[in-house]
């Protein structure tokens, strides 16, 4: 004996019985009611949410005893013909498996059939956005002038994919999804109805989990029965819908919020070990993360965005712990991780890694990770300066992108000044500088050492006045930058002038910053790369502008060739090019080619 499906069985037999859709309802009847029904019907909405039910209804209306009538008895023979599929004044097709011009060329020829025992014949296409251009071009004259008998209704999830010569044909209907409230309305009517035991909190879940499809809905339910009988308990429905993965997602969310690394890869194993897909779960949890972006833009969770009440909690919780930008960075970082799996990359090392970097923005050297650094230091550093008086700024101890707010220093006596005017005799009694000016020469040098945060200078002596004081204050010099933290960064400064000019870019990669002496750095090359350095002394302006967009500060290059001690780190890092092999990788890789003086100008194609 065949048992159809909960969905089928309960789909709406008259229109009282449509559950949303008021305004196709209404049109639908008034054109009945006044025999102004179109040739051509248009449902366009998402999945489940009553596209060929709603076809079915219009075409027992059309095929009702006595006529035409919007208010039919689906127990008439006609009707139930239609709902049971048997009817041969009722066609369904299957776009998406009868899309050639083939299909449509039969589909032609039958049009011209009378109908069998009712008024009309109705063509059912569902999915109609899956038929091939040729296709559409053949169904084109048959869909704008039909036999008078012919009705067409084309159902698609996808509207933008059918032709615009074949939109402004048909009457078109948008289906919205329908509410929390209505879905749980008809599983409630369902369960009655089937004499199925269902609480109310099981209600709910389900039809949050069917996210506006009520055949979703109805398609969990008899899942439910199946697996647990007539009687629904609560952790049934919590193991069937998959809650306990969705505690990994959160649990990885929570690692993000805090900067766990630890528990983020503790996450990933516990991930292996439960046999889940792991590019499935990069998906649902940048999708989750793209939820707790909208729930901070919206200020509250929206009710499609989780299971359970619980759920909705923790989204929220968690929306108010991680900040915008974290957020975006890191979906950023899971959308990388997922091309580089398509691409044939181990799932697990793309995941590790693209954890990693989200919960450790230090460890990584990229451009979008440094600015994101910087972004917080200059955060940090107002939320210091406001404050209060006396507050400085500690270098960090730990990773890149920490500050933390020293203790505040004794208050010294303020000397007396020599002039009542407040002149400039009275300069040593001026006030200190606030917190956010003494922390921007940090702001400027985002690399974590601590040479990089000037200690506070110490209060003039009264028996010494302060000449400099009354001058404007000293602008943070690069002398405080780190050699070995430009050394860390070159690779990162090849990168930004490759950019901007490849051929630059590839030999400025043969360089390495050699000595730092105040505001000017001196880069070595290799030996004999006299080329070389004419080429990277002709573009200076670049990798200049290169370093000030990565340190804040801008010093004075000098390019020299390298010599003793200096020579064998360079040339282990990167091979020497003579003039000659030079020329000849740059006619390889770029295409180039030498140009003489004594060359006849080559005419422009």
């Amino acid at each position: 004996m065949v048992v159809l499906s909960l969905y089928r069985r309960h789909r709406p037999r008259t229109f009282d019985e449509v559950v949303g859709q008021k305004h196709i309802v209404r049109t639908l009847r008034n054109a009945i009611e006044l025999g102004k029904v179109h040739h051509a019907y248009l449902f366009v909405g998402s999945r489940g949410t009553g596209k060929t039910s709603m076809a079915k209804l219009l075409a027992c209306a059309l095929n009702a005893e006595g006529g035409p009538r919007a208010d039919f008895s689906p127990d008439d023979p006609a009707s139930r013909a239609i709902a049971a599929g048997t009817s041969l004044d009722v066609v369904e097709m299957d776009a998406a498996s009868n899309n050639s011009v083939d299909d449509i060329r039969e589909l032609r020829e039958n049009v011209a059939l009378q109908p069998m025992a009712g008024g009309r014949r109705v063509y059912i296409l569902d999915e109609a956005h899956m038929l091939s251009t040729s296709a559409w071009n053949a169904f084109l004259k048959t869909l704008e002038e039909p036999p008078p008998h012919v009705v067409f209704v084309l159902a698609t999830t996808e509207a933008h994919k059918v032709p615009a010569t074949i939109v402004d044909r048909c009457h078109r209907f948008d289906f919205g999804r329908p509410s929390l409230e209505q879905l749980a309305g008809v599983l409630r009517r369902v369960a009655g109805e089937e004499g199925i035991e269902v609480p109310d909190a099981a209600v709910g879940m389900i039809a949050r989990a069917a996210t506006g499809s009520f055949r979703d809905a109805l398609g969990t339910l008899e899942q439910l029965v199946t697996y647990g009988g007539a009687r629904i308990e609560l952790r049934d429905v919590l193991e069937v819908l998959g809650v306990a993965d969705a505690e990994l997602v959160f649990e990885a969310a929570d690692a993000l919020a805090d900067h766990d690394s630890r528990a983020a890869l503790l996450c990933v194993e516990r991930l292996a070990a439960s046999g889940r897909e792991l590019p499935q779960f990069i998906r649902d949890l940048a999708a989750h993360l793209r939820h707790l972006f909208v729930t901070q833009t919206l200020g509250e969770v929206p009710d499609t965005f989780s299971v359970t009440a619980e759920h909705s909690g923790r989204i929220a919780a968690q929306a108010e712990r991680i900040p915008e930008g974290e957020l975006l960075r890191g979906i950023d970082l899971l959308a990388a991780a997922l091309a580089a799996i398509k691409d044939g990359s181990e799932p697990r090392i793309q995941l590790e890694l693209a954890l990693m970097k989200a919960t450790r923005p230090d460890a990584d050297l990229s451009l979008g990770a440094l600015a994101f650094r910087v972004e917080r230091l200059e955060e940090r550093l107002k939320a210091l300066g406001g404050g209060g008086d006396g507050a400085t700024v500690a270098p960090p101890s730990g990773s890149g992108d920490g500050l933390t707010a020293a203790e505040p220093a004794p208050a010294q006596p303020r000397p007396a000044s020599s002039s009542s005017n407040g002149g400039a005799s009275g300069a040593v009694g001026a006030p200190a500088p606030s917190p956010a000016e003494s922390a921007a020469a940090v702001v400027s040098a985002p690399f974590g050492d601590a040479t990089t945060a000037p200690s506070p200078a110490p209060p003039p002596s009264p028996a010494e006045p302060d000449s400099s004081a009354a001058s404007d204050p000293p602008q943070p010099s690069t002398s405080a930058l780190d050699l070995t933290a430009l050394r860390t960064l070159w690779p990162s400064v090849v990168d930004a002038v490759r950019a901007e000019n490849a051929m630059v870019g590839a030999l400025l990669g043969e360089a390495r910053p050699a000595e730092l002496e105040g505001d000017r750095l001196t880069v070595a090359l290799p030996p004999g790369a006299d080329f070389t350095r004419r080429k990277i002394e002709a573009n200076r302006p670049l990798v200049q502008t290169a370093l000030r967009r990565l340190t804040g500060g801008a010093p004075m290059l000098s390019f020299e060739l390298s010599d003793g001690g200096q020579a064998g780190a360079l040339t282990a890092s990167a091979p020497m090019l003579t003039e000659e092999e030079l020329l000849e990788r740059l006619k390889q890789e770029f295409g180039a080619r030498e140009i003489f003086e004594d060359d006849p100008p080559k005419p422009e194609e």
